[in-house]
């Protein structure tokens, strides 16, 4: 996959957040969309972004789209510079480190409050170990990835800390980008799968120690692919 700074003509990246009779704040939903869509790489790293452009995909106007542009150069996810335009920023190791390193303290820590738990029903992750095993037979990476998070978001509500799964979103974005680069690769898949059914193993099993090795095991993977998909996709990275 070559990078793709410019969205080609007629392609529908983003999905419309238009007018909802929700109490949310439109900039908000345009916040979300733009997110997700930089992070699952349908804006990827070094495109630019046209507010007309984005302003007619999303179907809303100019004020709440520079709201949620501002958000975004704040996060370090675009940047905007003046005589030039706004585009996603590229992939920084040092960005994907430091949410590796909030990710895996954060997740570490859920995962022994979750042990604490004299009844530990883990039915739900089986459920996602299952739907992973099915997307990687189908070689399903979008689907895998939601399954992946949903399983990690997991270990957060049986800890009673599901707010902290929230808290990291932002920053874990750096990370999540480089996850999804790995993905298209069915060998990787099926090493997450492995390490994500010994994570399970262990906090059914109430293993704290085996279970913190096995996330820090898996957090770290991300960093051992680095440089080969920075090789494979030099114009993503900026380090």
């Amino acid at each position: 996959m070559k990078p793709d700074r410019h969205l080609p003509n007629g392609t529908r990246a983003l999905a419309s957040v238009g007018r909802v009779r929700v109490r949310e704040r439109t900039s908000d939903r345009v916040y979300a969309e733009l997110a997700s869509a930089i992070r699952d790489l349908r804006l990827p790293p070094g495109a630019s972004l046209s507010e007309t452009d984005l302003a007619e995909q999303l179907h809303v106007s100019r004020t709440p789209l520079r709201e949620a542009i501002a958000r975004l150069v704040e996060g370090g996810l675009v940047s905007v510079v003046p005589q030039v335009g706004t585009r996603v920023e590229l992939i920084r190791l040092s960005d994907v480190e430091q949410a590796r390193f909030v990710r895996e303290s954060f997740e570490s820590a859920a995962f022994e409050v979750a042990c604490e738990n004299p009844v530990r029903d883990v039915t739900v992750l089986r459920t996602l170990l299952a739907e992973q095993e099915r997307c990687w037979g189908i070689h399903d990476p979008d689907g895998f990835f939601a399954a992946d998070e949903a399983l990690h978001e997991q270990i957060f509500t049986m800890s009673g800390y599901r707010g902290a799964w929230q808290v990291m979103q932002p920053m874990k974005m750096h990370l999540d980008r480089i996850r999804r680069l790995s993905l298209p690769e069915p060998e990787t898949l099926r090493l997450l799968i492995d390490e994500h059914t010994a994570i399970v193993d262990a906090l059914q099993a109430g293993n704290v120690t085996a279970g913190r090795a096995h996330i820090s095991r898996h957090a770290r993977r991300v960093l051992q692919t680095a440089p080969a998909l920075r090789a494979q996709h030099p114009g993503f990275f900026a380090d």
